[in-house]
Order: C-alpha cells, then sequence, then structure tokens
C-alpha cells in the first residue's frame, strides 16, 4: 500500500514512570507526521492490543498512566494538529494530521468515551468460510498443499480462528525439531553440539519437513484437545468456586 507505519505495541502502554506512555503516544504521532513531511510517504500511528494495554478486565485497577494514554489518545482524535511533547507552544508548531489505527480483541473494556462514534470509526471482520480457504491456500502454497486439502482442513475445523491454521503448520514443525533434537543426543546435548562443539566441527543439519495434510490433521485435533482441556479448567474452576 505504500504507508510506512509507525508502531506500538500494548506493552508500551504502561510503565513506572506517570506520564511515561502518553508522551510516548505524541512523540510517536509526530514522528508519523515528520515522515509524510520528509519523505513524501503515506504513514499512520498504529497501536496493536489496545484492549490489552488500557482495557478493564474484571476486578484490574485503572493506573495513572492508563488515564493519561485514553486522555491522549481522545485529545488527538479532538485535535489531530496541535500534539505538544513538552516544548512550549508557538503559533506555527502545526502537526501534520496521522490516522490512528488501534487494534483489539474486545473494544467493550475500552473507556466508553474514548470509542464512540465520530471519535472512532469501527470495523470489526469475521472471514467467511471462502476468505479462510483463500487466506489459508496462500499460508501453505510454498507447502504444496493442495486446494482440496485445504478445503479438507477447513471443513475438519469449523469457527476456528484464523490463527489456528497458522498453528497447525508451528505444530508439525515444532514435532519435526523435537525428533531432530532427540536424533542429535537429546536436550542434554543441545547446547554442547551447536555452541560449545570443537573447532572445525560440523553443525547438526537439520531438514525441514515436507508438510502433509495427515500431519496436520493430527496437530488440528491435538491444538482442539488443547482449547477444550483449557475450557473444562475453567469450567471447574467456577464449579469449585460455588
Amino acid at each position: 500500500m505504500g504507508i510506512e507505519p509507525v508502531i506500538m505495541s500494548a506493552g508500551e502502554l504502561e510503565s513506572e514512570r506517570a506520564g511515561e506512555p502518553g508522551k510516548l503516544i505524541r512523540e510517536r504521532y509526530r514522528t508519523a507526521s515528520l515522515v509524510i513531511k520528509n519523505q513524501g510517504k503515506m504513514s499512520c500511528l498504529m497501536i496493536n492490543d489496545i484492549d490489552a494495554g488500557v482495557g478493564r478486565f474484571g476486578n484490574t485497577q485503572m493506573t495513572v498512566n492508563n488515564q493519561i494514554v485514553i486522555g491522549t489518545l481522545m485529545n488527538l482524535a479532538d485535535d489531530p494538529t496541535r500534539v505538544s511533547v513538552g516544548q512550549d507552544w508557538t503559533e506555527s508548531d502545526i502537526t501534520n494530521r496521522v490516522p490512528i489505527i488501534v487494534t483489539g480483541n474486545d473494544f467493550s473494556t475500552l473507556y466508553a468515551p474514548l470509542i464512540r462514534d465520530g471519535r472512532m470509526d469501527k470495523f470489526y471482520w469475521q472471514p467467511t468460510r471462502e476468505d479462510l480457504i483463500n487466506i489459508v491456500d496462500q499460508m501453505y502454497k510454498k507447502d504444496g498443499i493442495s486446494r482440496e486439502n485445504i478445503l479438507r482442513i477447513v471443513d475438519a475445523f469449523p469457527n476456528q480462528a484464523l490463527d489456528f491454521y497458522g498453528a497447525l503448520r508451528s505444530r508439525t514443525y515444532d514435532r519435526f525439531v523435537l525428533k531432530w533434537v532427540e536424533e542429535i543426543g537429546g536436550a542434554e546435548k543441545l547446547g554442547e553440539k551447536l555452541l560449545r562443539r570443537k573447532k572445525g566441527a560440523p553443525l547438526p543439519t537439520f531438514i525441514a519437513p515436507k508438510q502433509n495434510i495427515e500431519d496436520l490433521m493430527d496437530a488440528g485435533y491435538s491444538l482442539v484437545e488443547e482449547q477444550e482441556m483449557v475450557m473444562r479448567m475453567r469450567l471447574s474452576e467456577e464449579y469449585m468456586k460455588k
């Protein structure tokens, strides 16, 4: 798209120093503005997983930095061209307006005035079956998995988040890596083989596995079993409370 974003994560929205995250947001906003001004490129400030940083969950306590971050974002939405990072105000200090894009899983945990209509436009994406098939097909294109098998995977594990299908691939690789570790002497010998080998001794070679539908399906069932186990544990905790 030709956009050069300035990115923040939820972990940067809290600090042991009061006011630091709010100042960081303003600095990153001005950085994006300078990209537009000096480089002639489109830019934006992007904050990933904002609800993990300033959302309210259960009995979590609102901190001073949470309040300052929310106040800073509200101010940027209302007055996007006047952004101070501590310097004296001057009439000529005008900042180019920069789009602020935030991602999250549950925006209902955020301070309501921040997400009100007119201050924040909200976009909810729920992929259709066809979307999932096309995305997963591209995900496994280099592995040579046929579209027919992609359909089989998507239909075998419906109602799963997109990350689930990426995790299938990671899980199969993890199994081959663990098998390779055992073949070169086990975890106890791993440091010796990789880091403390004799001078001139070759490194152990790992050959990337060729993905196949059987291994992917097996990994999928394993992940579903883990999901169900997590749910059972949560239900048992609720039962014990009563």
